[in-house]
Order: structure tokens, then C-alpha cells, then sequence
């Protein structure tokens, strides 16, 4: 009795020892996953708040899809790579074109990146969108990218096509020519400048528009009504998108109101756009746009020619297929027959030679009263004209 007792407390003891060993095991295995999470946690608030901003910016959040070691792991290696992942490819800030397929791997996308110049590390590219989950976010279509975007700006821009626009800016005193050469020398903009001169040329959307609101003639292109701005567009726009835009823009900018006060004024809204096109052309300083505007005005009154250098190099353009050539000769003057050529033809010219601002329209439908009938440059390259009543003091402006 007495040993068969002793063999049972024995075995009584053992299983408890076995359950109280498997308890501390338990017990150290719960201590190191909450350590090496504690110490994950740490390391990802380390990242977030001081390595990686981008992360704070988008509120990024580590990929649910790794498990604790793989997360780690990633993230000592962009720790590690921190100052590479904001090391753009370059200091261009030219955009260019970048496509995703549909189904396309994110290996296939990296390799594509740095084909083009826009990333060096294609591991580091992937590792980056494997730790925030993004390589599960990459939405096929095509981005405005540029070699100046560092690896995590191209990587959350890739998760968001519906996003994805081009900035074109059209400046003020711009001919149609001018801006369709532009066009063609900009990588983003998804169609040519042969497209954008017949979407804004007499047969184009822009022109029946603007002939459908009683702004232009019948028959004419929408050069001077294609008003300078920046537009926003898609990287899917058509020319055709741009010019109606350019035309309702220029619509709502030149109120009905304005256009009622230039004809009160004698002047049609198509001649008012036509010599605002020519001050624009020659105004450099802002607040001289009404006084060159008066000049012509007082001209126009006295029935003598305009002379306005701008319509020539309209005119030789339209000769030779350049523009604004700014060094005109004596002989130019009189050497271009064309009806563009105010040096050689009375009035205004056929039509606008360029598209002005907001400024010279203004200017010329609220200009300003001077007894002026000549400008000419000032000496010391200021940008600014000397003004004159008679061809006398005109001549005595001139620079020695």
C-alpha cells in the first residue's frame, strides 16, 4: 500500500512539473512575441515618424500580408536604404509619359521605371511597395511621372490613375503656331500641335463656339480668342478638349458687359481682341499696356498708320514659318506685302496676331487718355517706352 502510494505521488508530481514546464514555455514564447512586436512597433514608429514622411503623408500602413520576421526585416532594409529611397533619379522636373498594363507585376513595373530613367533601385522600388502593402494597389494607366520624384512619390502616384492630369500653361502674347511647336516639345501632352492647330483653326470646335456666341466671323480661325491660362487636363484630353476650354474660358472672362462697352466705344469685339493682341505683343511693363493702347487708338483716330512692329513679324511668319523675329531691318518694314503688315496697309490688320491676356483687352476697351501718337523704347533696357505727341520728339527719343 505504502509503495503504490509513493508511485502515485510521484506521477501526480511529474504531471504537474510537465504542466508548470509547459506554462513557462507558454509563458516565454507570449514575453518574446510581445517583445519583437513591441520592438516592431518601435521600429516602425521610427520610420514613419522620422525616416519616411511619405508614410505620414498617406497614412501608410505596413502590409497586414507580412508576417512579423518578413515585416522586420523589410523594415531595417529601408531604414538602412532611407537616404536612397529620397534620392531621385535626377533634378529634371520634366514629366514624361510612364504606363501601366492591366495585369502588369510590380517587378515588370520597377524594370519598366528604370528603363526610363525614373527609378535606379528596382529592389529597393519593390521592397518599398512590399512593406505598405502597395504592391497590391498598382492601378493600370498612364502617369505624368518626372526623374525628380523619388521612389516613394512614384509609388503611391501608381495607385491612383484617376488622379493623374498635366498642367499646360499657355502664355499670354503666344501666336497658334507658337503654342502648336510647344505642344509638340512636351512629353505629357497626349496629342501634337498639328491636332491642336486644326481643333483651334476655322473648321475646329473652338471656332464654332466662339462664331456661336457672335464673337468671331464665320469663316475664321480662334487665333486671339484662345485665352492664356493654366489648364488641368487628362492624359487622355484631345486637342479638341483644350481649344473649347480655351474659347469658354475667354467667354466668361470677357463679359457680355465688356463686350457691350467696346462697342460703345467704336469698336467691334473682334477689332477690340485684334488690337489688344498688338498691345500685348508690345507691352512689357504692365502699367504701360493703356498708354500703348492709347497710342493706337489716337492713330487709328488720325487716320494714320499704325506702324506697330508686332504685325510684321506676324506677317514674316506667316511667310517663312517663324515667328517674332526681334530683329527687324529697315528693309523689313517694307519688304513683307501682306495686309498683316501695318507699316504698308492703313487700320488694324485682318485679325488678331496672338492671344492676349485679360490686361491688354482691358486696356484697350478701358484705355487710357494721352495726347500720344508715338512710343519707342527707352535706353536702358527697362522694358519701358518712351512716349512722344509729334514725330519730332519721337525722333529726339531715340537712343544715342
Amino acid at each position: 500500500m505504502n509503495q503504490g502510494s509513493r508511485s502515485t505521488r510521484s506521477r501526480t508530481s511529474n504531471k504537474r512539473l510537465s504542466t508548470i514546464a509547459i506554462v513557462a514555455r507558454l509563458g516565454v514564447m507570449g514575453v518574446v512575441v510581445t517583445l519583437l512586436g513591441l520592438a516592431g512597433y518601435l521600429l516602425y514608429r521610427s520610420l514613419t515618424a522620422s525616416g519616411d514622411p511619405t508614410a505620414v503623408a498617406f497614412d501608410l500602413q505596413v502590409s497586414a500580408g507580412l508576417n512579423p520576421l518578413e515585416a522586420a526585416s523589410l523594415r531595417a532594409y529601408l531604414q538602412s536604404n532611407n537616404d536612397r529611397l529620397y534620392t531621385p533619379a535626377s533634378s529634371e522636373t520634366i514629366q514624361t509619359v510612364f504606363e501601366v498594363e492591366p495585369g502588369q507585376t510590380a517587378a515588370g513595373i520597377a524594370a519598366d521605371l528604370r528603363g526610363a530613367g525614373l527609378i535606379t533601385d528596382e529592389t529597393l522600388f519593390i521592397n518599398y511597395l512590399r512593406y505598405y502593402g502597395l504592391d497590391r494597389q498598382l492601378e493600370a494607366g498612364v502617369y505624368a511621372l518626372s526623374p525628380s520624384m523619388t521612389i516613394p512619390d512614384i509609388a503611391v502616384t501608381l495607385t491612383d490613375a484617376g488622379l493623374q492630369q498635366v498642367s499646360v500653361r499657355i502664355t499670354e502674347g503666344w501666336r497658334r503656331e507658337q503654342t502648336a511647336d510647344w505642344i509638340d516639345g512636351q512629353a505629357t501632352i497626349p496629342f501634337s500641335g498639328a491636332d491642336y492647330m486644326a481643333a483651334t483653326g476655322a473648321q475646329g470646335p473652338a471656332a464654332v463656339l466662339l462664331v456661336e456666341a457672335g464673337v468671331l466671323p464665320p469663316g475664321l480661325s480662334a487665333e486671339g480668342f484662345l485665352f492664356p491660362d493654366t489648364y488641368s487636363l487628362d492624359l487622355n484630353a484631345t486637342a479638341e478638349d483644350l481649344a473649347v476650354r480655351m474659347a469658354q474660358n475667354f467667354l466668361t472672362r470677357v463679359t457680355p458687359e465688356m463686350r457691350a462697352d467696346a462697342a460703345a466705344g467704336g469698336f467691334g469685339l473682334y477689332e477690340a481682341v485684334t488690337l489688344a493682341s498688338i498691345v500685348e505683343r508690345e507691352a512689357v511693363v504692365p502699367d504701360e499696356r493703356g498708354l500703348i493702347a492709347s497710342v493706337y487708338l489716337n492713330r487709328l483716330a488720325a487716320d494714320m498708320l499704325l506702324q506697330a512692329d508686332p504685325t510684321v513679324q506676324y506677317a514674316q511668319g506667316l511667310q517663312n514659318g517663324s515667328w517674332w523675329n526681334l530683329n527687324l531691318t529697315q528693309a523689313d518694314y517694307t519688304a513683307v506685302d501682306s495686309p498683316y503688315n501695318t507699316y504698308l496697309y492703313e487700320g488694324l490688320p485682318p485679325g488678331p496676331i496672338a492671344s492676349p491676356g485679360f490686361a491688354s483687352i482691358e486696356a484697350v476697351i478701358y484705355p487710357a487718355e494721352s495726347p500720344y501718337f508715338f512710343f519707342r523704347a527707352t535706353c536702358d533696357d527697362s522694358g519701358r517706352h518712351n512716349f512722344a505727341v509729334t514725330f519730332d520728339e519721337h525722333l529726339a527719343n531715340a537712343c544715342p
